[in-house]
Formats: structure tokens, sequence, C-alpha cells
């Protein structure tokens, strides 16, 4: 009698410690679902934004690591280095996009997707004017997350931006800021300046060069490039090459490896506040065959020893092209580039104290 009533004790005590652990157990299951419920509940919108453009765009960032040769110039030895740098997937085609200096001086390109899956890479074209490459990877289409393009007109000072990045093949990186400033001017790696340049105080790293700028709609609106430090790290001040730009360079690399740009002829002028002095043209060159005038070489020799001056007032004085002015050589280029190479351009300029007008058909030039 004592054994069966100490059995039935045991047994309702087995169930009763079930019942609790049961009870536990979905209390736990509930606190767990109505924390994280409530936790998104408690976020802001801007944080939700932030983690809805980060879930749709990280796919699409890429890490490039780079190998290549270096001549040390006192010893004359070849030495090996390694670069890294970010990228982004541009089409299903494979083709991705970063900046020229991350690939500059380098054999190998190494591409590292969000999965964590490694492409060799391939060099299609560079464009050092505007600091913008593409390479290609062949991977399966369904691993390939292209970005959705945006515009870089119309942007604001004070809208928001995002930056992200894959330095150093770690997972992406997100940085957000605003657009500081509109328009800036950016001294590329051949010593070109690029014009446009969106100025942001999102945090942008070494690592992260080459990596999308995106607006609050998830659309990219330029490519990381640059930053302005002391320290080599984010002080606040980062540029950013304007996707529209890097539309119709990358448009061009990917059709023909190099970018297609309109030749008039001129290398060098005088910049003398009253318009551009012609110092230099192009050998045989559209402005040469149009008759442009440069500064004449005077040879004079004396016995064994012979003199050279540049007599600069037989050189043309450029006052305007289409009955457009312009000041610096920079300007007179970032006109002529607007235009397609077989289109005819009229520039007037001074000489002797006359003035002409002189049309000249654009050559074409092969630059990358």
């Amino acid at each position: 009698m004592l054994l069966v009533a100490r059995n039935n004790i045991l047994w309702s005590i087995g169930v009763f410690r079930q019942h609790v652990v049961k009870v536990l157990f979905t209390f736990v299951v509930l606190f767990n679902f109505n924390f994280a419920f409530a936790q998104e509940n408690f976020l802001l919108e801007n944080e939700k934004n932030n983690i809805e453009i980060y879930e749709k765009t990280n796919k699409s960032v890429v890490n490039i690591t780079t190998r290549g040769v270096q001549v040390d110039e006192f010893f004359l030895l070849a030495v090996p280095t390694q670069g890294s740098g970010s990228g982004f997937v541009f089409d299903k085609s494979g083709h991705i996009v970063t900046n020229y200096h991350v690939v500059e001086n380098s054999k190998e390109f190494i591409v590292t997707l969000y999965d964590g899956e490694q492409y060799s890479a391939s060099l299609v074209g560079v464009d050092p004017n505007n600091d913008l490459a593409v390479l290609r990877i062949k991977a399966p289409t369904e691993k390939l997350f292209p970005v959705k393009l945006g515009s870089s007109q119309g942007l604001k000072v004070g809208q928001k931006v995002l930056a992200i990045g894959n330095p150093f093949g770690l997972e992406r990186t997100l940085t957000t800021g605003i657009i500081s400033s509109l328009g800036r001017v950016l001294k590329s790696e051949s010593g070109r300046l690029i014009k446009g340049i969106i100025q942001t105080d999102a945090a942008i790293n070494p690592g992260n060069s080459g990596g999308p700028l995106l607006s609050s709609q998830g659309l990219i609106i330029g490519v990381n490039t640059a930053i302005i430090s002391r320290v080599g790290q984010n002080s606040g001040i980062g540029f950013v090459i304007p996707i529209n730009t890097v539309k119709r360079i990358v448009k061009d690399l990917i059709a023909y490896g190099y970018v297609v740009r309109p030749n008039v002829g001129i290398l060098q002028v005088y910049e003398t506040g009253h318009g551009l002095l012609v110092a230099q043209l192009e050998h045989g060159g559209p402005a040469e065959r149009a008759g442009i005038k440069g500064p004449r070489l005077i040879v004079q020799r004396a016995g064994q020893i012979e003199y050279r001056a540049i007599d600069r007032s037989q050189a043309d004085l450029i006052v305007s092209v289409d009955g457009k002015s312009f000041q610096t050589l920079d300007e007179l280029l970032e006109y002529i580039e607007s235009k397609k190479p077989g289109a005819v351009i009229n520039i007037e300029v001074i000489r002797a104290n006359k003035r002409f007008i002189i049309p000249i058909l654009l050559g074409k030039t092969q630059e990358g």
C-alpha cells in the first residue's frame, strides 16, 4: 500500500515537473518573440531604412585583392606588391566596377563575392582620368547581384547617403552620413581634374575605395574614391565620383576597353586672364591641320654655339569656342569632351591683333 502511494506521489511530481518545463519553455519562447518584436518596434525609421538598404545591397559589394611587381629604383630589384579595395557588381555578365588606383600597376586580380567565393578576374579597361576601372569575373549568374543605378543629377546637400565597402576581405561594412558638398574638383592619378565630385562625411577608409555610395532609396549615386586625411584614415571628408560620370565611362570601357574621347590637338596653353595662349600643338593634329598657330621656335647660331628661343608673339590667343569663353585648359577640354569625334567646333582666336574664327574637325583619341 505504501509502495503504491509512493509511486503515485513520484508520478505526480514527474507530471508536475513536465508541466513546469513546458510552461517555462513557452514563457522563454514568448519572451524572446516579444522581445524581438518589441526591439523591432523600437527601431527608428532611419534605422529601419539603413537595415533595409544594407540587406538589399550588400551582396552587390565585393572585395578586390591585387598582386603586382614594383621595381625598387635603388637596388633595381622586382618587389612583389599586394593591395586590397572594394568594388561592386555592375551587371549579370560579371563586370565589376572599382577605382583605377585599386588595380593600378597590378597583374593579378582576385574578386571575393558576398559568400566568400573567390574568382580570378581579368582587366577589361581603365580610365586614369576619372579614376575608374572595370574587371570581369566568370561566376554563375545566380551569384551576381548588380547594383541598382541611380542618378547624380539633382542631388542636394544634406541628403542622407550610405557607403558600403568590403575592405581587406572582411564582412561588408556600412557607414552613413550626408552629402556635405557638391561640385567639388579632385585631381586624378593622371593629373587631370575630375569635375562634379560629391563630398560626404560618411566614413570612407582606404579599403572602401571603389565601393558604392547609395541614396536612401538604395540606388547607387557614386563611387567612393578618396579621403582627405593626414593619418590615412577617415576624417569626415570623403570624395565620390558621380554615377552619371561612371555610367558614361564604364559603357566605353566595356565596349572598347578604353574611353573614346574627341581630340582637338591642343596640348598646352598659357592662361593669360584674357584667353588661352596656345603653347603646344599636337603635330599633325586637328588644330594644327585647321590652321591654329602655336609659338615659333627661333634658332640662331654664333660659331659653334646654337641659341634657341621661343617667340610667343606668333601664337594664337583663344578667346572663345562656339561663343563660350574659357579660363583654363581643363575647362576647354571639358567642353571638347562633351562633343563626339567628328563634330566641328568653331574656335575664335586673336592673331596679330585681328580676330579669326577657325573651324576644327575633332579627331578621336583612345585613352586607357
